[in-house]
């Protein structure tokens, strides 16, 4: 592909909670429940925060590290499974914030925690196809978690944007791979404000059935092995199914560890891939391999080819907040300001 990444932004709530304390108001060992997942703390949204400011800031980041005039962006997608609307879309919003021209195409997209990759794909084919000279595309949550359910130990919110092109590319993309089945591991039906999941059933059948399938496609259709990545960002509902997975496939820890983000922010749904790939590209060199696989339930994964390129060396990475800026800029809260924030307990009337 002549196609790639030309700049990235990300954006990460501030605010965290840690799981001892959602254990502690449910009877549970929180502690023990955030080693099992590998999680110590998540990112959670404060109530004026959601998936379109989460977009627009991912966006403008991207654009404060990129030289070029919003009015040539012909393309803005975004992945979420949390919209805040239901008909009205976020690229609309995220379009107008970043002032783009209007005469450029806008959606929004939905597979689980795969739909921003899915978005980057479809602007790589625009881009590669000189349909459009640059697109954006984003992935971001503020994934939600049932009061009690195991779910509210991980499920947390960020996201990050691509800018896609062929001028000053950062990162090429030299190939990517899909694998979809129908695998119903996780779902929300419409209306429903929590999602429902299989389980145990996640695991083995979901996870890791797609995640290894599409890594080892991709590194078959590229010719390569895990020893030829400098880095491996894999999706990462928590902080053990991406190091059991990378392990399997022949990964060291060395090459995982940068873009694990889970153990400090939580699963961000659609941002996960999204923002583990930013903060490898927040650290990464000409010359370095990248290969990232994200999962949406349902079931897919999308895989990723990527090189970094000597243009990396002219890229004002500083120009926004790094990804290691934004984790350690922490402000933990207790479990009642936390269901609070998160629109769980709501006054009469609201």
């Amino acid at each position: 592909m002549r196609a790639g990444i030309v700049s990235y932004g990300a954006y990460i709530p501030r605010y965290r909670i840690k799981p001892e304390e959602i254990g502690k108001v449910w009877g549970e060992d929180g502690v023990a429940r955030g080693k099992g997942l590998g999680i110590i703390s998540k990112s959670v949204p404060s109530p004026d925060e959601d998936v379109i400011t989460i977009a627009v800031e991912a966006a403008r980041n991207a654009l404060k590290r990129a030289d070029i005039d919003p009015q040539d962006i012909g393309a803005i997608y975004s992945g979420s499974e949390s919209h805040p609307y239901a008909v009205k879309p976020t690229s609309t919003v995220v379009a107008e914030a970043i002032m783009a021209a209007p005469d450029l195409t806008a959606a929004d997209y939905e597979f689980a925690c795969k739909a921003g990759t899915a978005a980057l794909q479809n602007v790589l084919g625009l881009v590669e196809s000189d349909m459009i000279k640059y697109g954006i595309a984003i992935g971001a949550d503020t994934s939600q978690g049932a009061p009690g359910d195991p779910l509210e130990y991980s499920a947390s919110a960020g996201g990050a944007a691509f800018l896609v092109g062929k001028e000053k590319v950062i990162a090429r993309i030299n190939g990517i791979y899909s694998y979809t089945t129908d695998t119903p591991d996780f779902w929300r039906r419409e209306g429903q404000p929590y999602p429902s999941h299989g389980g145990r059933f996640t695991g083995e059948p979901a996870y890791f059935r797609h995640v290894m399938t599409a890594a080892r496609k991709m590194m078959e259709k590229m010719g390569v092995g895990p020893e030829d990545y400098t880095h491996v960002v894999l999706h990462q509902p928590n902080g053990k199914f991406p190091r059991r997975a990378a392990k399997k496939l022949g990964f060291t820890d060395e090459q995982v560890e940068t873009g694990l983000l889970t153990p400090r922010i939580g699963n961000t749904y659609s941002g996960a891939v999204p923002l583990g790939l930013s903060a490898v590209l927040d650290i990464s060199k000409p010359g370095d391999r990248i290969l990232a696989v994200s999962f949406g339930s349902g079931a897919g994964s999308d895989a990723f080819d990527i090189a970094v390129t000597d243009e990396m060396e002219n890229f004002n990475r500083n120009a926004a907040p790094l990804i290691s800026e934004m984790v350690e800029n922490e402000v933990f809260i207790d479990y009642a300001t936390y269901v609070k924030y998160r629109g769980k307990i709501r006054r009469k009337g609201d």
